[in-house]
C-alpha cells in the first residue's frame, strides 16, 4: 500500500502576497501538494497560479485538479507541463479529465460533444503529450495531427511529468487504468452540474465498481498506481454521531451509508485516521484531497497520519 499524503485543492487568492503566503502555510502544515482546479469562473489561472506556487516553496508539490482536456490543446499543454515540471525540479503533477461542466462549455463556446467523444479525445490527447515528452515527432489521430512536433522544453521528470487522470465514468476510468500515475476516484457528473445522479453515485459499492475499472485496465501496474479521493465534507472533532447525521440528511443517504461515504472525512482525529486506514485497505485510496476552508480544522489528521 502507498503511504499517506494529503493535498490542498483552492481556488483564488485576493493578491500576490495572499497567496504566497498561502501556499507556504501549506507546505509548513505538511500537505503535499496543492492543487487548482479548471473552471472558466471565479478562480486563478491553474498553470500561472502553480508556477508561483512552486517558485514561493520548496518542496510543495503543484497540481491541476483537474485541467478540461478541451480547454487546451495536447500540444500547447505538453510544453506548459514540461515547463513547469523542468523549473519546479519535477513538483508537477499534472491532472486531466475529459470535461464536463456545462457552464463552462456555455461560457467559452466550445463545442460539449458527447461523452464516449470527450473520452476519446482525452485518451488521444494523453497519447500526444507522451509523444511529445519523448521527444516529440509525428502523431495522426482522430482529433490531433502533430506532423515534425518537437518535444522541447525537456521535463524534469523523466519520462514524463507526474499524470494525474480523474473521473467517475467507466470511459475515463479506464483511461485512467492505461496511462495515469495517479488516479482520482470522482463522483458521476454526467449531468454537467452537480445533481442527483451525482448524490446517487457517492455511496461505497459505486466506488467498489470505480476501483475494478481502474484494476482491469491497469492489469500489472495496478499496484503502482496511487488512488486519490477527493472531499467535499470534513468535519475534525467530538460529537461524530450528531455530524454524520447531518452528513446523511445533506446527501439524502441512510446515516450508515453516510459514514462511509468517501467525499466525507467526519469525526476525531484517531476515528479520521482509522476511516482512512480502512478505505485505504477497501478501496487503495492513500492520497487525500480537502478544500481551502479545511486546512487548518485537517492539519491535526495530516500530521498524526502522513507518510504511514
Amino acid at each position: 500500500m502507498h503511504a499517506f499524503r494529503f493535498g490542498v485543492q483552492l481556488s483564488r487568492a485576493d493578491n500576490g502576497p495572499h497567496w504566497r503566503s498561502l501556499v507556504r502555510k501549506i507546505e509548513e502544515l505538511g500537505y503535499s501538494t496543492v492543487f487548482l482546479p479548471d473552471h472558466f469562473g471565479d478562480q486563478l489561472a491553474p498553470m500561472v497560479a502553480l508556477a508561483t506556487a512552486a517558485e514561493a516553496t520548496s518542496s510543495l508539490r503543484v497540481g491541476t485538479l483537474v485541467l478540461g482536456n478541451d480547454y487546451r490543446h495536447p500540444l500547447v499543454l505538453a510544453k506548459e507541463a514540461a515547463t513547469l515540471d523542468l523549473l519546479s525540479e519535477g513538483r508537477l503533477e499534472l491532472g486531466i479529465g475529459a470535461g464536463w461542466m456545462t457552464s463552462d462549455y456555455d461560457q467559452s463556446g466550445i463545442t460539449l460533444d458527447p461523452p464516449a467523444t470527450r473520452v476519446e479525445r482525452l485518451a488521444e490527447a494523453i497519447a500526444v503529450m507522451k509523444t511529445l515528452w519523448s521527444g516529440g515527432g509525428d502523431f495522426a489521430g482522430s482529433h490531433y495531427r502533430l506532423t515534425g512536433a518537437e518535444g522541447v522544453p525537456v521535463p524534469h521528470r523523466r519520462p514524463h511529468p507526474l499524470l494525474m487522470v480523474g473521473g467517475g465514468s467507466r470511459g475515463v476510468l479506464t483511461v485512467a487504468g492505461r496511462e495515469a500515475d495517479i488516479v482520482g476516484l470522482n463522483p458521476r457528473l454526467a449531468e454537467g452540474f452537480v445533481g442527483p445522479d451525482t448524490l446517487s453515485s457517492i455511496v461505497p459499492e459505486r466506488y467498489d465498481r470505480r476501483v475494478e475499472w481502474v484494476r482491469q485496465a491497469a492489469g500489472d501496474r495496478f499496484e503502482d498506481i496511487e488512488i486519490q479521493g477527493l472531499t467535499f465534507f470534513v468535519r475534525v472533532g467530538p460529537d461524530r454521531d450528531r455530524v454524520v447525521e447531518e452528513t446523511a440528511a445533506m446527501f439524502r443517504l441512510p446515516t450508515d451509508v453516510a459514514a462511509e461515504v468517501p467525499i466525507a472525512l467526519v469525526g476525531s482525529v484517531e476515528e479520521i485516521a482509522e476511516a482512512l486506514d480502512a478505505r485505504r485497505r477497501r478501496w487503495g485510496m492513500s492520497y487525500w484531497v480537502v478544500h481551502d476552508t479545511d486546512i487548518d480544522a485537517f492539519a491535526p489528521v495530516v500530521a498524526a497520519v502522513a507518510g504511514t
